[in-house]
């Protein structure tokens, strides 16, 4: 059975390599500005995740919500820093993103999830 996580990573990767395959400069180096963006710089990584959850939260884009979630996972960051991070992005954004407040807490959830299952499959 596939989970969330692996769902949306499976989904994202065939897309963007669908896209990317069709050879247009312009989103070549739109993707490549976005993951150059997010590389360590002056800012960490960690800061710049949370700054991308925040963004994305506040623009309510749920794929863009989940991404930087896992990223933010991946970085080791606590589930306490992103419910902080995503207070921040509600509180600005307003009682429009609670909806997808919802469905971030469920894709952390899914991505602790993730994780024990893998961990337990390993053993």
């Amino acid at each position: 059975m596939i989970n969330k996580v692996d769902e949306f990573n499976s989904y994202r990767s065939k897309m963007n390599d669908k896209i990317l395959s069709d050879n247009n400069k312009i989103l070549k180096r739109i993707f490549n500005l976005d993951t150059n963006a997010f590389s360590e710089g002056v800012l960490d990584k960690k800061t710049k995740e949370l700054l991308g959850l925040v963004a994305s939260t506040v623009l309510r884009c749920d794929d863009c919500v989940k991404y930087h979630l896992e990223s933010s996972y991946n970085e080791g960051i606590s589930k306490e820093e992103v419910m902080e991070t995503l207070s921040i992005g509600t509180l600005i954004g307003g009682t429009i993103v609670i909806p997808h407040l919802r469905r971030a807490f469920e894709y952390w959830e899914a991505l602790e999830e993730a994780d024990k299952l893998k961990e337990e499959s390993e053993k």
